[in-house]
């Protein structure tokens, strides 16, 4: 990484170099100085920034796709993108050794935010220099929207990199293009994410954002498809970030409690009203590499773990289920009147209704068929796939990608307003799914610890202590959390992991978070170390 913010730094400090006749410039090789040579050419930059950003969220070779295997969000036999190793329970810590077998996949996300961070900082100083010139792109407001979607890209990457790592280095637009940071704890990392954000609202609500042509809406490359994010529509996709973003940092139940819920209320409350969904596949450049790609495979690649899944059924199978060691636990039938899910007394009838990869709308679950099982030892057996992307991956994976549910938003504020108090305006968002996918009416109950419900086909059905080996309806919490869960499953970064490790409800052991990797702290000359944060045994005694 001093390499890469070296190499960028050095050549936004000097946009003209001294000349040398004899000199012959390379034009196949990467030049950055030329990049931001121009108004033209930083607009070019900006517009690009959105792609990275995307992309190596998605990737199979990502933190993102080990967090999923920690957080039960998915399972998988195979060792590939460090799968098999984080399934192992008891958890083993995230070896940070030099050439460790998950090297590349825990650098990848750590090297793109960086990266991308730093050329979004660049760009900013650059539309600022230029504008202390006299200068512009065409207009203010052309300005003004490149630097507010910069911004946005930048407190993202520093927001992911705070959730999922432990340090950063703190890259803003007032960091000096020749400066290499030291590392910042995660709240840091993450107080500095907001304050990003917060200027690209405030520049998006700026009056310079109307003074002249080509301002907002943002060109529709920008987040691949979207041609609809004018000004305002913009600040609300910013506070719905800044939502998840603030609230995702937390390590631990005393952590998420101790979040500025007021702020997140306030923030998802003024987001986004409808899922944000980005064009993948095709010409667009975009893509979603694990979630509706790579998962799609037979073989090992994918099934859903019970778990947390589990708590959809309202048989017994699933108490059964708890009742067992976790190394000789069998696959189940999940019998639920959640329509999320298929339906049906046997194997054979819920595989009738979803019998191809593109399921009915609404649809996320497959009972797969029998003939691609993979035979699994314990906890991780199961007959389901989560196919919400079906249509899409049959497209050759070419269609829309849920970046961010509005469920998310709407149950980031209701984790607000229960932990306030407020029972029924967390009632009212959470029932905006239970209702449509047939679970009913959470109400509004006595307590936020209370059962929601005493009705035997309530759901969720959450292990209950000390034992942990039986069931019983949820709270108003837990209501929340199976929507959340169910809505945000294959979407987002490191949604499930980061509400997990929140809320106390991780296996026991499972690290939560990983370490800055061995080559940044290489290149710092610094002595690096393992992930052995880790969480304790939580909710429900997993």
């Amino acid at each position: 990484m001093r390499k890469h913010f070296l190499w960028i730094g050095a050549s936004l400090v000097a946009l003209t170099a001294c000349g040398n006749s004899l000199e012959v410039v390379n034009h196949n090789n990467p030049d950055v100085a030329r990049a931001y040579a121009t108004p033209s050419g930083v607009e070019g930059v900006v517009g690009g920034l959105g792609v990275q950003l995307n992309n190596t969220q998605r990737t199979s070779e990502s933190i993102n796709t080990q967090a999923k295997i920690f957080s039960g969000e998915q399972f998988a036999t195979v060792a590939n993108f460090g799968m098999a190793a984080r399934s192992v329970i008891p958890r083993n810590p995230i070896s940070n050794d030099l050439g460790n077998d998950n090297s590349f996949s825990n650098f990848n996300n750590w090297d793109v935010f960086s990266r991308t961070g730093r050329s979004a900082a660049s760009a900013i100083q650059a539309i600022t220099a230029y504008q202390a010139k006299g200068l512009t792109m065409g207009s203010k407001a052309q300005d003004a929207r490149a630097r507010a979607f910069a911004f946005m890209i930048l407190g993202n990457a520093l927001g992911y990199l705070s959730i999922g790592y432990d340090s950063a280095a703190i890259v803003t637009s007032a960091t000096p293009s020749d400066v290499v940071p030291a590392l910042s704890g995660y709240k840091d990392v993450n107080k500095a994410a907001l304050a990003m954000l917060d200027s690209a609202i405030a520049v998006a609500n700026s009056a310079d954002a109307t003074s002249g042509a080509n301002g907002f809406p943002l060109p529709n490359t920008w987040m691949s498809g979207q041609s609809n994010l004018t000004a305002a529509s913009f600040v609300r996709l910013v506070r719905s970030y800044k939502a998840r973003i603030r609230a995702g940092v937390a390590r631990t139940p005393a952590e998420r409690a101790a979040v500025d819920w007021a702020a997140v209320i306030s923030d998802a409350t003024n987001g986004i009203t409808a899922d944000f969904t980005v064009n993948i596949g095709g010409s667009t450049g975009w893509s979603a590499g694990f979630d509706v790609s790579q998962s799609y495979v037979t073989g090992g690649w994918h099934s859903l773990p019970m778990f947390y899944y589990g708590m959809a059924d309202v048989s017994g199978a699933y108490d059964a289920w708890l009742k067992v060691g976790i190394d000789s636990r069998k696959a189940f039938l999940v019998q639920t009147p959640d329509t999320r899910w298929p339906s049906g007394a046997t194997r054979t009838d819920q595989q009738a209704g979803t019998p191809t990869v593109a399921l009915p709308a609404g649809r996320y679950i497959r009972n797969r068929p029998t003939g691609e099982d993979v035979p699994v030892t314990g906890w991780g057996d199961s007959f389901y796939d989560h196919r919400r992307y079906g249509v899409v991956n049959l497209a050759n994976s070419t269609g829309p990608y849920v970046e961010l549910s509005a469920t998310e938003v709407d149950m980031l504020a209701a984790e607000g307003y229960i932990r306030t108090g407020n029972l029924a305006a967390a009632s009212a968002l959470i029932d905006k799914t239970r209702i449509k996918n047939g679970l009913g009416s959470v109400g509004v109950p006595a307590s936020a610890t209370a059962p929601y419900s005493t009705a035997a086909d309530c759901v969720p059905h959450v292990p209950v202590g000390p034992s942990f080996t039986s069931t019983a309806c949820g709270s108003i919490m837990e209501a929340m959390k199976y929507e959340k869960r169910m809505e945000t499953s294959f979407t987002g970064y490191l949604v499930w992991f980061a509400d997990s490790r929140g809320w106390g409800d991780l296996v026991t052991g499972t690290p939560v978070e990983w370490p800055v990797p061995y080559q940044e702290m290489q290149a710092r000359y610094k002595p690096f170390h393992n992930g052995t944060n880790v969480a304790v045994k939580g909710t429900y005694g997993f």
